[in-house]
């Protein structure tokens, strides 16, 4: 009799041990990675019209594009976009010039998309103004870090 009972306890103990099912409770699932998120902003002039015709490239982008009629580029966060500024006359700043071609970078709510940090060819590096505008010379081509 001692003997069926040990028999019976090992049986027991084996399946309390071993579990009933089959099932894995730690299937490791992978985390859900947010995909980044595209953001466009405008280009526009002094007088506040949409600078249609520029061309630009992202680091996303196989070929360059050109900014539609609206002004509009987009590109993902984070990311390095390079505009050929070929027929503006430049801004700086301090520049007696009467006739810059004053370029501001907006948001869609026409909001100056300021501290942008930026690399032009010819003019240097720079951040952007609060009100979106930047400095570059005649012909320039900028890289700007968003």
């Amino acid at each position: 009799m001692n003997k069926n009972i040990i028999i019976a306890s090992l049986i027991s103990a084996s399946i309390l041990f071993n579990g009933c099912g089959g099932s894995d409770d730690n299937v490791y699932v992978p985390p859900v990675v947010p995909s980044p998120s595209l953001i466009t902003l405008f280009l526009i002039d002094k007088n506040g019209f949409s600078l249609a015709g520029v061309p630009y490239k992202c680091e996303s982008m196989e070929f360059p594009e050109y900014t539609p009629n609206n002004g509009e580029f987009s590109f993902y966060a984070g990311e390095n976009c390079s505009f050929d500024f070929l027929n503006f006359s430049g801004n700086y700043k301090n520049d007696p010039y009467a006739g810059d071609d004053i370029i501001y970078i907006v948001s869609d709510l026409n909001t100056g998309a300021g501290d942008i940090a930026f690399d032009c060819n010819s003019f240097g590096s720079g951040i952007t103004y609060p009100d979106g505008s930047f400095d570059y010379n005649r012909n320039d081509a900028c890289s700007f870090y968003f």
